[in-house]
């Protein structure tokens, strides 16, 4: 679908960008998996299982640092929206300059903060550290690395993504992840030096948001950092943040909280074995996150120019495309988690699989509660929704906390997944029918329960299959492979083959993939 929402050159194509948006991250997140996947191996082999509890470490207290960019980044592509569908350059163009502006602050905030967190850093680590490591050095590089990334051009990704541009970083990124595996694993093959390792990483972000920023002039001259903003819409820009800190926390809470917590009772070797784990999981969302974030600034640009009941129809066809995907994810979870990891790390650095079940419910839990998130932020409803976040991180900390002297790792999980059924995602889906559609929540809540029984049902089933292929090794994964996969395909077409969504869906696609 084209939308022409200003003059010839503010013309958006939502169908087309979404498409393009998608290829490009999805080859993004696929380089992003298999570059990590590769170091986490080469750590394992090379440097030691503990070095992956580090590194683990030290990304979730930058996370928390994090916390200064209060949702800035959200805020401000928001406040593009409209801007950009009433071709009016000057508020772009004033909305960057204030964009940029925020960011050389928050840099500051964060390595001010984080250079006073400093000395309580070995706090955080149960046992012992790699021999000849200085923790100290390594949380300052991380940490420079971190300030840097909003110091340099960071504010220049807001035009791309509010032009829904975001194959552009994507592209961007491809290079400079490619350069910068292929120098870390030679860092850690001839060297074993994991403060190189690390440093490589920093230089890698300079280069990347250095050619972000030249891309990003050469296709929107017209937008430069330049002119004020009336106090009345600067107000309304701070009154969006604030109302988004809330949800920047319950994130960071979520993302980081385990991490620290496995960290600081159970050590940094069971921390690297969960991670290896979450790693996976963490790999898949990203691919499906590249959807998300494809299609944000399409709803919200759909939001301002289409009719509720349009937008309403396209929010069921969205959550019914997630489901679908979700439930072939879980069954492929549940059937090659424990496989891939024997071969992986062996047995020695296995969880039960017991773990694998909570890890299924866990990523259904994160990936539905993201569809409507993405469709939040895209509405711009963070006032609203604004104690949600907040409430739910608290609930999760306090759990992970005291469960995981209870039950150990099994706590660290359950934590996250009570706070997500029981508060985050009831609270979410109430105040997008109360504040969005304006429709009746049962008949939504009935298609999705249903959607749900699907999935459990495939994942019983490929459960139960590939429990009776006794073959190890790699014939085995590629065996229950196959089974993972057809399984839900079979069976969720033949469930859906009737139904409106699923028609329309295959549509959509088709219509993508042409696009595309």
């Amino acid at each position: 679908m084209v939308n022409k929402v200003g003059g010839d050159g503010m013309k958006i194509e939502r169908t087309k960008n979404a498409s393009r948006n998608i290829v490009f991250g999805t080859l993004l997140k696929l380089y992003q998996v298999i570059g990590p996947f590769l170091m986490r191996t080469a750590m394992i082999y090379l440097m030691g299982v503990q070095y992956l509890g580090l590194n683990s470490l030290f990304t979730s207290i930058l996370q928390v640092l994090n916390l200064a960019e209060l949702g800035v980044g959200s805020a401000m592509i928001y406040s593009m929206y409209k801007p950009i569908a009433d071709d009016n350059k000057t508020m772009i163009c004033a909305l960057m300059k204030l964009y940029r502006t925020y960011y050389r602050v928050i840099g500051l905030v964060i390595a001010l903060v984080g250079g006073f967190l400093t000395p309580f850093i070995p706090r955080l680590i149960s046992g012992e550290v790699p021999n000849g490591i200085n923790i100290y050095v390594l949380y300052l590089l991380n940490l420079g690395a971190t300030v840097l990334s909003y110091w340099l051009f960071a504010y220049k990704n807001s035009i791309l993504q509010a032009f829904q541009r975001t194959d552009i970083v994507s592209k961007a990124t491809l290079i400079t992840s490619t350069i910068q595996y292929i120098l870390q694993i030679l860092v850690l093959w001839f060297f074993r030096n994991y403060y190189l390792y690390v440093i490589v990483m920093l230089i890698t972000q300079a280069v990347t948001n250095i050619v972000t920023a030249v891309v990003a002039d050469k296709l929107y001259p017209q937008f430069k950092p330049k002119g004020d903003i009336p106090n009345k819409e600067v107000k309304q820009i701070n009154q969006r943040i604030k109302d988004l800190f809330t949800a920047k926390l319950g994130a960071v809470v979520i993302g980081s909280a385990d991490t620290i917590v496995i960290s600081a009772f159970l050590g940094l070797t069971t921390l690297a074995i969960y991670q290896n784990y979450y790693f996976i999981l963490n790999s898949i969302c990203g691919f499906i996150t590249v959807i998300f974030s494809a299609i944000t600034a399409g709803i919200g640009n759909s939001l301002v120019t289409e009719s509720t009941e349009k937008n309403y129809n396209d929010f069921r066809k969205f959550t019914f495309i997630i489901c679908f995907i979700l439930c072939i994810c879980c069954c492929c979870f549940a059937g090659l988690y424990q496989p891939f990891m024997r071969l992986w790390v062996g047995e020695k650095f296995m969880l039960d699989f017991s773990f694998v079940i909570l890890f299924c419910i866990l990523f259904y839990c994160l990936e539905l509660a993201m569809v409507w998130a993405t469709v939040k932020d895209a509405a711009g409803l963070w006032h609203s929704d604004r104690f949600r976040p907040l409430i739910g991180a608290i609930a999760n900390l306090l759990m992970n906390v005291v469960l995981v002297q209870i039950i150990g790792l099994y706590g660290i999980i359950l934590s996250t997944v009570f706070s997500y059924i029981l508060i985050s995602m009831p609270w979410l889906i109430h105040n997008l029918f109360k504040f969005l559609y304006k429709e009746p929540l049962i008949k939504y809540l009935k298609d999705l329960g249903f959607y749900i029984l699907v999935a459990v049902g495939s994942t019983a089933l490929t459960i139960s299959l590939c429990r009776k292929i006794v073959i190890e090794g790699i014939v085995e994964l590629i065996i229950k492979s196959i089974v993972s996969v057809s399984i839900p395909l079979v069976i969720e077409c033949l469930v859906y083959r009737r139904k409106k969504e699923f028609i329309e869906s295959v549509i959509l696609i088709k219509k993508m993939l042409k696009k595309g």
